[in-house]
């Protein structure tokens, strides 16, 4: 009978977690633990081109079906590969355990070939990072790192050098079986209830803003916001949660915000933020009565004054609320928001429209005719930059669809690999990456990853020929946009040289016929949609000192000889300004 090793010890003690699948590069000092897996049944490894990939991909697989997921590099550069990806899993808190491969443990201190020091560079992506030199360290420091990715919601690291994983496993009277379906609530006291209670009661205008942190609360949201005549506003991942079935939803705010989100918070005297750690500090409100439910205590204020900081979890405190507050019966707040969010929304919708045979294609165009055609029950991926945008504003969720971002991290290339841990976690639910001509060149490689497998994710290439958000950031600070522009290839045209389908769209008027082919059609497939460049994405509420800026920009860029640019801009998004 085989040996019982250290590596096999720490595959099965993943499978006892949950953890299903392992992203990552094989090499020589992961050989024990890729062998290991390779001989249990219920875990698979995923061969990934890029480690960066790979620690998307387990991450959006964390976040999307909520259970613990892994990802590996062997020694040195292989485990830094893993490290961008493993800051936008824990900043998004998706629960991954990664494992570092370490050089022989002889060597180590000795400038030896590869080495580095994970247990330095992976402490600030992560809640644990600890190396294990001896066989008995094993299973508690496994263990302790999956408690603390689980309870956490974040990353994990094991180190393991390659020689330790392959000796005689020890101390398996220390492991012990997880209790995954634990879930505990948190309310707040009884005393903080009563004092929420009276702020409420006491306001004439209240608005609720939510985040990621009302996940499940949709209905007890709703309820409040009925009972309160309370308009509902959210951040990008509060989306999914309750911008559906929602006759009191006003949209989003920030920086890619629309609807009447803005002026919902600014015009309210009572602002309920329920767990939300909403990042943008100009778009919060300074004259309303502040109020912030968190199950995160260090996150109570950190984004703005506080008038009352409620720890506990958001549903559960909607939920005690609810036989508490008084009903409200004016209605006048509430509907003067609706108006003004159901004009907004629907010139947004009309023009989405209106567009449809412009040329160079609109993205907000493509955008719209995705969520048309999508399934109901799809996962968008969508890359940071002009991608988020669109999706943000025209992808509509419904309650079983699922859109995912580096929406905390902001990392570029994040749509293609979250794409592959979407799919392989769900390979019977229709995958849809919405990626920058950019953030899908820089991770290109792992395309070939879809090919593998077989994994039919649909890649949509918004290929604009530019770092778009970069250029709108630019002339928003005064700058003309340089060294933004990108010289691509034909993307459907490599798609089709690798073996994948490619459908290349320069016509508006194959936009739809073109999309509905993607998605019907079986196995991978790659849309390469050339789209407008000058296609601008107007936040909720523009600042004088952004209208400076962006008249300086323009200024520049006529002194420059680029009057026709400046033209060609303003042809593309003069009837996307937003009006009074």
């Amino acid at each position: 009978m085989a040996k019982r090793t250290v590596a096999d010890q720490f595959v099965e003690i993943l499978l006892a977690a949950g953890v299903r699948h392992m992203y990552g590069v094989v090499g020589d000092s992961l050989n024990p633990v890729v062998d290991a897996v390779r001989r249990h049944e219920g875990i698979e490894w995923v061969h990934v081109r890029h480690e960066e990939a790979g620690a998307f991909a387990a991450g959006a697989e964390a976040q999307l079906t909520g259970r613990l997921a892994a990802c590996a590099g062997s020694c040195g550069p292989g485990n830094l590969h893993l490290i961008n990806g493993l800051y936008d899993a824990h900043r998004s808190m998706a629960p991954v355990i990664a494992l570092a491969a370490q050089i022989p443990s002889t060597e180590i201190g000795t400038s030896y070939f590869q080495e580095t020091t994970p247990t330095l560079y992976f402490q600030e992506c992560s809640y644990f990072c600890e190396l294990v030199s001896r066989p008995e360290q094993l299973p508690r420091v496994t263990q302790i790192a999956i408690q603390e990715a689980i309870g956490n919601d974040g990353v994990a690291v094991v180190v393991l050098p390659g020689d330790v994983a392959d000796l005689p496993a020890g101390g398996a009277y220390l492991e012990h079986s997880y209790r995954l379906e634990q879930q505990p609530t948190a309310r707040p006291s009884d005393a903080v209830l009563e004092e929420l209670v009276q702020m409420i009661d006491a306001a004439r205008r209240v608005t609720l803003f939510c985040g990621r942190g009302v996940a499940g609360g949709h209905d007890e949201v709703v309820a409040l916001a009925a009972r309160l005549k309370a308009p509902v506003g959210y951040a990008l991942r509060g989306k999914d949660w309750v911008a559906y079935d929602n006759p009191y939803e006003v949209g989003m705010s920030g920086l890619i915000g629309y609807g009447a989100c803005y002026e919902a918070m600014h015009e309210c005297d009572l602002l309920v933020l329920l767990g939300t750690d909403f990042p943008y500090v100009q778009f919060m409100p300074s004259e309303p009565k502040i109020v912030q439910v968190d199950l995160r205590r260090e996150r109570l204020g950190r984004r703005s004054r506080l008038d009352l900081g409620v720890w506990g979890d958001a549903r559960e405190t909607v939920r005690a609320l609810l036989p508490r507050v008084a009903e409200k019966t004016d209605f006048a707040f509430l509907d003067k928001m609706l108006r003004r969010h159901h004009d907004l929304v629907g010139r947004l919708r009309t023009y989405a429209t209106e567009v449809g045979d412009h040329r160079p294609i609109h993205p907000e165009h493509v955008a719209a005719t995705l969520d048309e055609f999508a399934a109901g029950d799809a996962v968008f991926t969508v890359d940071t930059g002009m991608s988020t945008v669109w999706a943000a504003r025209l992808i509509n969720p419904n309650g079983r669809r699922r859109l995912i971002g580096s929406f905390v991290h902001g990392s570029m290339a994040n749509a293609l690999p979250q794409a592959i841990g979407a799919q392989v976690a769900y390979p019977d639910r229709q995958v849809i990456a919405m990626c920058g001509d950019g953030g899908f060149a820089m991770l290109m490689g792992d395309f070939l990853t879809l090919l593998q497998y077989g994994l039919p994710v649909k890649v949509v290439i918004f290929n604009n020929g530019s770092l778009g958000m970069v250029a709108l950031e630019m002339l928003v600070a005064g700058y003309p946009p340089y060294q933004t522009a990108l010289k691509n290839p034909d993307f459907a045209a490599m798609a089709s040289a690798a073996g994948v389908k490619g459908i290349r769209i320069e016509d508006p008027a194959d936009v739809r016929d073109g999309l509905r082919e993607a998605l019907a059609t079986d196995g991978p497939v790659l849309v390469d949609v050339l789209t407008d460049p000058n296609a601008l994405s107007m936040p909720p509420k523009i600042k004088g000192e952004q209208v400076r800026g962006f008249a300086l920009a323009m200024t520049k860029l006529v002194l420059a000889g680029e009057a026709d640019e400046v033209v060609n801009m303003a042809r593309s998004n003069l009837r996307n300004l937003p009006r009074p």
